[in-house]
């Protein structure tokens, strides 16, 4: 079922927000435990979101294997004192055995060179598809189109949410437990899949009083062509960059050689260094990195295109809503999974991108799924249907006009897409972002309104979310005085010597950063 439905009331065991793998992998996993779930999506479940768009890679490696054990030292090498390999472990073991529940299911996976069968890839609009259908065999009720805008609260403990349908009209779900699964935000970047993944649910948990983790780990950012979305990494792995005049530009990390030299000028990429079986391979396993280079005629492995980085925020970064392992908040109530969760605990301070992150989704979908439906039946279904809503839920919703959000959102873009002020920090472009981003939320506060002729209600939600998020990540990047990751600070160039720690921000007006204990 979809919501469509005018005026929406209801009641579940579970309530999921977010219907991409993270999402749907919870609400499976609650389903199965004998629970009643809601699952809520701002698009359409199984087509929106990240996955959806694309090609993802999976870690794919069996219990007691050499190839796990190499997972595990490689993610503890590159988290730099901040991943737990006991939680990498959980991680790619419970996404071991789901993947296996794909091929039952009838995911058809592809075949390497030797005929083999390859889990290390999902296609993903089949696998989107795949778990939609999982998802109405087991009996979730979807409501397509209908994003979530804020959650409901009973003494202090999170009992539901509520938003809207495509049509306008006000949907509410009283539950047992929310899983918030509504992926990162990347600020509107035009990164494919990632348009609509603007911090929703990071901006409905912090309002309950959850702590958020890891915010300042996004300084992430995708190559693509200039005039193109997709921000697959993997082709550049064999290419040859230049400037305008041609001269090759090298000397160490990719990712720093394009920050330095494009604020300069244009940068050119051609994939000259791949042997024809790697580019063969490379077609087929991300087609649509090369459809947008197809259509503009140009064979990127003998002619140089202009690329440009386009910022990817904490969709590839690694900062959420902290959670235990269990995939618990610190509101009781509340389980956050995939990119809305912190993922410190499984990269640590470098990007989650691709396979980290997909692995992520499924094991912390499961985990998120299967605890809220231990704490919804703890809960009771009379306990939710007899609670009494919190004061601070009849609060007035984010309102904006349409022209004053884009406003806002362009002032939000001004802080976070520059290189310059975003992929290597310091103190100083970091406060004055700080100071900007303030001011735009005292006039946010100030338009703060009932819901009058011309709103733009959800686009309002998803631009206070927007603004919070850049927020957090400059508070959180100012405190963090060192670099580390995909956490640069020019002011700080080295690793800090004391022992590594996480810093956790809570607060939407009021923002105050903490070392976490």
């Amino acid at each position: 079922m979809t919501g469509e439905t005018e005026g929406l009331a209801s009641d579940a065991d579970v309530l999921v927000l977010g219907g991409g793998p993270a999402g749907a992998w919870a609400a499976i996993a609650a389903a199965e435990r004998g629970a009643s779930v809601i699952l809520a999506d701002k698009g359409r479940v199984g087509a929106s979101g990240a996955t959806a768009a694309a090609n993802t890679a999976v870690i794919d490696v069996a219990p007691g294997s050499e190839a796990r054990r190499k997972v595990i030292e490689r993610r503890a090498e590159r988290g730099l004192g901040l991943a737990d390999s006991g939680r990498v472990e959980r991680m790619v073991d419970e996404t071991y055995a789901r993947l296996g529940r794909l091929t039952e299911w009838g995911y058809s996976f592809a075949r390497d060179e030797r005929g083999e069968i390859y889990r290390g890839s999902l296609r993903g609009p089949d696998y989107m598809q795949l778990l939609r259908r999982r998802l109405h065999k087991v009996g979730v009720r979807l409501l397509d189109h209908s994003p979530a805008s804020k959650l409901l609260l009973s003494g202090g403990e999170v009992v539901g949410a509520r938003g809207v349908t495509r049509t306008g009209a006000p949907w509410a779900v009283r539950s047992g437990a929310v899983v918030v699964a509504t992926g990162g935000c990347a600020f509107m970047s035009k990164a494919l899949g990632t348009y609509g993944l603007t911090g929703d649910g990071l901006l409905m948990a912090a309002e309950a009083g959850a702590a958020l983790s890891g915010m300042e780990f996004s300084g992430q950012y995708g190559i693509s062509h200039v005039d193109a979305t997709v921000t697959k990494n993997l082709i550049y792995d064999w290419a040859t960059f230049t400037d305008e005049s041609g001269r090759a530009l090298d000397g160490g990390d990719l990712f720093e050689i394009l920050a330095h030299n494009l604020p300069l000028g244009p940068v050119y990429a051609i994939i000259d260094r791949a042997s024809s079986k790697i580019q063969e391979a490379l077609r087929r396993g991300q087609p649509n990195i090369f459809l947008p280079l197809d259509r503009l005629g140009i064979d990127p492995f003998r002619q140089r295109f202009p690329v440009t980085l386009r910022y990817e925020g904490t969709v590839r970064g690694v900062g959420g809503v902290a959670v235990d392992q269990n995939c618990a908040a610190s509101v009781p109530g509340l389980f956050a999974a995939g990119d809305a969760a912190s993922r410190e605990s499984v990269v640590g301070a470098a990007s989650g991108g691709g396979g980290p992150n997909a692995t992520w989704a499924i094991a912390s979908g499961v985990w998120a799924g299967e605890a809220a439906f231990d704490c919804a039946a703890r809960r009771g279904p009379r306990a939710r249907s007899s609670a009494r809503l919190d004061h601070a839920d009849s609060h007035v919703e984010w309102r904006l006009d349409a022209e004053a959000c884009v406003s806002t959102i362009r002032t939000i873009q001004s802080e976070m897409f520059p290189l310059e002020r975003n992929f290597i920090r310091e103190e100083a472009t970091l406060a004055g972002s700080l100071d900007r981003l303030d001011r735009a939320w005292r006039e946010f506060e100030t338009a703060r309104a009932p819901s009058r002729s011309g709103d733009s209600p959800h686009r309002s939600t998803e631009t206070a979310a927007m603004l919070a998020s850049a927020s957090w990540i400059c508070a959180s990047a100012l405190r963090r005085r060192e670099t580390r990751g995909i956490h640069r600070r020019r002011d700080y160039p080295g690793l800090d010597r004391a022992p590594p720690g996480r810093f956790q921000v809570r607060g939407v007006e009021q923002i105050s950063v903490e070392r976490a204990q």
